[in-house]
């Protein structure tokens, strides 16, 4: 046995843990978060991601053609590929049947090709992050824009966007599935393919990248930023090589708000937000509705089809992608009645064919009936407060981001979208305020959104919050025994056996370090090693070391001593000193991770006197 003054370090090196294969991939990646180093991996990742954003833009001008050419098959007879307004059709009462016969087919297509292509598809993929170590199957990249464009073709309420973004992420999950990478890494792709997918849609690659940090990732790294970042770019720039630099929802120029207007803004979102939760409410209620029928599923889209179509035939608006509504609402150019109708009559269709589990998105249509919901409610303003100066064109605005930070949550994913597609700087202000606001009706009035409210039933946790890791906050010095016990590489199991039984207050340690006849540590010995049924009473201690040291410094941050107990499965740690002298000062063990933990709880809910602090 030594005592601690006697001890003194191993070599320097980084010994191999018990699992040298899960060692060994950690040391390739570079693993060191608390000092922020970048996996050299992740650098290669960016090829692939480039690779992706091109695809997904090209995939996403593919769709919006097939789109504009079934709606002009289904409503007008004719092959054309340009872009169609279903909402000019001449049917009459035969519009009706036109959104059932695609919802047929979509039906037929959940059915027998994919259920995957049900629904909105986000919440989709992230079941598929959370679940399926981000596994897309790929007969999802062909199936899910295919019968979106049928949907949306046939008048379905939907925008394009969220079958977009689930084809890039489809894309990315596919390619990573081809390529020799990790799950983490696989992640990265797929959410860089749905980043690139809305971009190549709206030419918002920054939204596009808060959407993933906020939506797919459930962290910010810069490992894993950089590749949607670059799949981003790649899709806004091959977009612009197709339509140029242009506003996606042009409005007229807003004037810099004044003090009046922008505190409008804030009841202003939170009536969006209460509307954004009775939205949500709704699109579940119906689904609830539908699960409840005796039919068949793939039976339900063609029933939910009904009700777009009778809708659909009372305001013809209502059918298809329907992004002119926005812009309308936007430009002012819809008087007050109109906008409460269509946004109403946009939300029942909308609700019911997406309760159905059709396939479609659910931005446009959110923004939709917001952005109707908030010029609605700028003009009222306008007419009965005059002197608060609120713009309905800026009141649309606002209301268009703030539904869908309400019902999602992406609060900055959504103030940053309505900047990037109508370039008004001058809305920052208002939208922040808008949509948070909205953000925090939604988080009051309900536990889920209506990205997570499906996969939640389902059992899936999805996380809801980023904070810091407490373990990547606190050194090793500050948890560690400070008198650890050590025993002599030369010592005989016999008597380390006795020296056991005789002492208590040695007894109960669960782990030894042991050192060699220079003070170097040789390894750790748990009580279940000296105490083997199998091991020679008369053998050195040494004998029974069968690997080599793993072990942390005390100037370690604690992030790094739970990776290297994950990684050689150990549940305890040596310390050695910080200063080069190699003194062993300390053990960790996994009990002293748990008390950091338990600091950091006490730090974030109980709370202090005021005298105390002082």
């Amino acid at each position: 046995m030594h005592s601690d003054e006697t001890q003194r370090s191993a070599p320097r090196a980084d010994p191999l843990p018990i699992t040298p294969s899960l060692s060994a991939l950690l040391d390739a990646a570079h693993v060191d978060s608390a000092v922020g180093r970048m996996p050299r991996r992740s650098v290669a990742l960016l090829l692939p991601a480039l690779a992706i954003g091109g695809v997904a833009a090209l995939l996403a001008r593919a769709l919006l053609a097939l789109i504009a050419l079934i709606t002009h098959l289904a409503f007008e007879g004719r092959i054309d590929w340009s872009t169609a307004n279903p909402a000019h059709n001449t049917l009459g009462a035969w519009v009706v049947g036109v959104p059932v016969l695609g919802a047929l087919v979509v039906g037929m297509m959940a059915r027998f090709g994919s259920p995957a292509i049900r629904g909105h598809g986000i919440p989709e993929a992230i079941e598929q992050i959370l679940t399926n170590r981000s596994r897309i199957p790929a007969r999802v990249l062909w199936l899910k824009p295919l019968s979106a464009a049928v949907s949306i073709g046939t008048g379905g309420p939907f925008g394009a966007e969220g079958p977009i973004i689930a084809t890039g992420g489809a894309l990315g999950s596919v390619l990573g599935q081809r390529i020799r990478i990790t799950a983490d890494e696989r992640k990265t792709l797929l959410a860089a393919g749905a980043a690139a997918g809305m971009t190549a849609t709206f030419g918002t690659p920054l939204a596009a990248v808060l959407l993933a940090i906020e939506l797919l990732l459930f962290e910010f790294r810069a490992d894993s930023l950089l590749a949607v970042l670059v799949a981003c770019v790649t899709a806004a720039t091959v977009r612009a090589g197709f339509v140029g630099f242009a506003p996606f929802f042009p409005m007229p120029a807003l004037a810099w708000p004044h003090l009046g207007a922008l505190l409008a803004c804030i009841p202003l979102g939170a009536v969006v937000g209460v509307a954004a939760v009775v939205a949500t409410r709704v699109v579940y209620a119906i689904e609830d509705a539908f699960e409840r029928l005796a039919l068949h599923w793939m039976w339900w889209p063609a029933i939910g089809a009904i009700g777009v179509g009778l809708i659909g035939w009372w305001q013809p608006r209502t059918l298809g992608v329907g992004y002119g509504n926005i812009t309308d609402a936007l430009a002012g150019r819809a008087l007050l009645g109109a906008l409460w109708l269509l946004g109403t009559a946009k939300f029942m269709s909308w609700s019911i064919a997406l309760g159905s589990g059709t396939s479609g998105g659910t931005l446009a249509p959110l923004m939709t009936v917001g952005a109707c919901l908030g010029a609605a409610l700028g003009h009222a303003a306008a007419t009965l407060w005059p002197q608060l100066g609120l713009n309905p064109g800026l009141a649309a605005l606002v209301g268009m981001a703030a539904m869908f930070a309400g019902a999602s949550r992406a609060l900055f994913m959504s103030v940053v979208f309505a900047l990037e597609t109508t370039w008004q700087m001058p809305g920052l202000l208002p939208l922040l305020a808008g949509c948070g606001s909205a953000y925090l009706v939604s988080c009051l009035a309900m536990r889920q959104t209506i990205m997570t409210e499906k996969i939640a039933r389902r059992g899936v946790r999805v996380p809801d919050a980023y904070r810091a890791d407490p373990l990547a906050q606190a050194r090793v010095a500050d948890y560690a025994s400070a008198r650890p016990v050590a025993l002599g590489a030369g010592d005989t199991v016999e008597h380390i056996r006795g020296w056991l039984d005789s002492d208590p207050a040695a007894s109960t340690h669960q782990g030894y370090p042991v050192l060699g006849d220079d003070g170097h540590l040789l390894g750790v010995l748990t009580r279940k090693d000296l105490f083997r049924r199998d091991a020679d009473p008369r053998q050195p201690l040494r004998a029974l070391l069968h690997r080599p040291p793993l072990y942390v410094l005390a100037d370690d941050w604690l992030e790094e001593a739970r990776r290297k107990m994950a990684s050689g499965d150990v549940g305890r740690l040596p310390v050695l000193a910080a200063d080069g002298s190699g003194r062993l000062v300390g053990m960790l063990t996994r009990s002293d991770l748990l008390r950091a933990y338990r600091d950091r709880l006490r730090e974030r809910y109980e709370t202090e006197d005021a005298s105390s602090s002082a």
